[in-house]
């Protein structure tokens, strides 16, 4: 999965949210992540897109698209 099978990502309060061009969705819960779960809410929005993921460059954090996918729970 890369960054072309994504159409859509959004913050929540407690999680970050994708949504893959065919329709799937899937999250991250910040709480999972020490950096991100520590982070304020403009550190948290304050991320770029790669190919394959998402990272937030003051954070030193990276969640990769494939990962979002790896969990059942979402």
């Amino acid at each position: 999965m890369n960054v072309n099978d994504i159409s859509k990502i959004w913050l929540t309060s407690d999680a970050i949210w994708i949504e893959t061009t065919d329709g799937r969705q899937a999250s991250e819960q910040f709480r999972d992540y020490a950096r991100l779960e520590k982070a304020t809410p403009d550190q948290r929005s304050y991320y770029t897109t790669s190919h394959f993921g998402i990272h937030w460059p003051s954070l030193d954090e990276d969640l990769s698209f494939a990962g979002f996918f790896k969990h059942t729970s979402h």
